[in-house]
């Protein structure tokens, strides 16, 4: 289910790295690079049936949480900073909320605390039953348009099209179960003011998925916490401002 990336045997600090939905841990290729390179273990899981991995029908983002800590134990590692975008911000608010003692930092990038209004979830059961019937293409046809911000899709195609592919080769029954964790996720407001670690919040301007106004939020909920809206970018914000995103995160980092 997991895989990672040891940079060296005396890292400053372990950076894991959890994907958005339905693409995978390569998503995150721009930043493990940087960020290894900067001097810190970089771990890049793969959520279950993604590129291969394990598949397991009916996991939660409890079950997730719980693998992760088994691999931070294979990996010697004790304590982690946590950064997930979108579907990845759901999986760090597990983390946290059962490993605080484990968590150095959290970065909550394109995602939201809230569970799903019943429209909302309704939706997802839909998109559940085309992507089954349909195939993962259906999957890349729904998400990619809502990815990016308008003028990426002129000015950049490859990045589109690559982020499409990402998504077609992945199994549909991976993307099915992904969808499903997401839709049963429980609600996280109430964890927000709870949050006692250092927590670094991004979000693409354009971000029609979650919107600035989401993170925001979230920020004036988690006390101490920085947020930073990244110009011209969407939903995958990593994406699509690389360097500026590689920027905080390193800021952030070494600020711990």
């Amino acid at each position: 289910m997991l895989t990672f990336s040891d940079s060296v045997a005396e890292a400053a600090g372990t950076v894991v790295l959890l994907h958005a939905f339905p693409v995978s841990g390569a998503m995150w290729e721009p930043q493990a690079w940087f960020i290894e390179h900067s001097g810190y273990r970089v771990i890049v899981p793969n959520a279950y049936g993604f590129e291969g991995s394990p598949g397991r029908p009916g996991w939660s983002m409890d079950d997730y949480a719980h693998d992760l800590a088994n691999l931070l134990d294979s990996v010697g590692c004790q304590k982690a900073t946590i950064a997930g975008l979108s579907m990845g911000g759901y999986q760090a608010f597990a983390f946290y909320r059962l490993y605080p003692e484990r968590t150095a930092s959290i970065v909550l990038c394109d995602t939201r605390a809230n569970a799903d209004a019943p429209e909302a979830l309704a939706n997802r059961m839909a998109f559940r039953k085309a992507v089954e019937e349909k195939g993962a293409a259906e999957a890349a046809d729904r998400m990619v348009p809502n990815f990016f911000a308008r003028e990426t899709y002129g000015s950049n195609g490859e990045l589109v099209e690559w982020t499409r592919e990402i998504i077609v080769r992945q199994k549909p029954d991976a993307i099915s179960q992904a969808m499903r964790a997401i839709a049963e996720r429980p609600d996280s407001t109430g964890l927000l003011p709870k949050i006692s670690c250092p927590v670094l919040i991004l979000n693409g301007s354009e971000d029609t998925v979650t919107t600035p106004e989401t993170a925001a939020s979230m920020h004036a909920m988690i006390p101490g916490s920085r947020l930073e809206i990244l110009p011209g970018a969407g939903h995958l914000s990593n994406l699509e401002q690389p360097n500026l995103f590689n920027r905080l995160l390193l800021e952030h980092l070494k600020s711990l």
